[in-house]
């Protein structure tokens, strides 16, 4: 894979990351999706995300890769919106899962690190 194409899939697998993470916070206001406008920001920016997604597994990303760090980082940057901003609350043990997340991406990204270098 070129380089200029596994940064513009990096760059979609970003964007995915970021339409997920609104869609999320967004769905919070939903009321069970019952209210239009939280409802209709929650479905556009979820089939958004998938649809970037797609975008970056089409310009080279992994699917094995690509789909951990979507879901990793979107559960992670979540989780700390949702403490730092929605006073949500975490006890120990889900703290400890996040950490889990933290460092299964670190672990799946060096592997994927490793792995293109030794195709080059």
């Amino acid at each position: 894979m070129k380089k200029e194409t596994f940064n513009l899939a990096y760059f979609y697998l970003l964007l995915a990351i970021f339409l997920k993470i609104v869609a999320a916070i967004f769905t919070r206001y939903t009321e069970g999706f019952t209210l239009p406008l939280p409802t209709a920001t929650t479905v556009l920016f979820a089939v958004s995300s998938y649809f970037i997604f797609s975008l970056s597994l089409k310009h080279g990303m992994k699917i094995s890769l690509g789909y951990a760090i979507w879901s990793g980082l979107g559960v992670l940057v979540v989780a700390l919106i949702g403490v730092t901003v929605l006073d949500d609350r975490l006890s120990l043990l889900q703290m400890t899962g996040i950490l889990l997340i933290i460092v299964g991406l670190m672990i799946v990204q060096l592997r994927a690190s490793n792995q293109d270098t030794s195709q080059d």
